[in-house]
């Protein structure tokens, strides 16, 4: 099985004809998105929901944030500051939530996570075909991690790439420790 076998979902008439910057960079998207999804092939519910480093992660986790990473980021963007609270207004409800992104729950299933995961991919896809403008900027929420205040649609882009990338490469570390699968290599 190939990349370009596996790596994008089907592409909708929107991103189909897509040129220039914005194929580009959801070619970089759907292949980080490829390398995440590829470390639950073949797991169980059970091995996707295991621990087995020293972290807290697991792969069913890792995939459920990136999905809420995600979809945080197009509301932000499509819906503006509503959709996200300012850091200092967070609640304790709230960082719970956040730290549960990151475990599969009792009753979740890794198919379940999946599916989830490709609406949210679906739905960036198009935002970014139909956008008007990569230039467009929106106010980012108030957080201590957050120097500048406002981020282009492309940085917002350029932010889920990042970030799809970096847990693609935790769960593989996490998947070889399950059973010695890689992902590469």
């Amino acid at each position: 099985m190939t990349l370009s076998e596996h790596s994008t979902l089907p592409r909708t008439d929107t991103t189909a004809t897509l040129t220039g910057e914005r194929a580009d960079l959801l070619t970089e998207l759907r292949a980080a998105r490829f390398f995440l999804r590829f470390t639950a092939r073949e797991l169980t519910d059970e091995q996707a929901a295991a621990r087995p480093t020293p972290s807290a992660l697991c792969v069913g986790g890792l995939i459920k944030h990136v999905t809420g990473v995600e979809r945080g980021w197009v509301d932000f963007f499509v819906e503006g500051t509503a959709t996200s609270k300012d850091f200092d207004d967070m609640t304790a409800a709230d960082f719970a939530a956040r730290e549960n992104e990151f475990r599969m729950l009792p009753g979740e299933t890794l198919a379940g996570v999946l599916a989830a995961y490709e609406e949210v991919a679906r739905r960036t896809d198009e935002m970014v075909a139909t956008l008007p403008d990569l230039d467009a900027k929106c106010p980012l929420p108030k957080a201590p991690w957050f120097q500048e205040t406002h981020w282009s649609a492309r940085r917002v882009l350029l932010h889920i790439i990042a970030e799809t990338t970096q847990h693609a490469g935790h769960a593989d570390i996490i998947r070889e420790a399950i059973d010695g699968a890689k992902t590469m290599g």
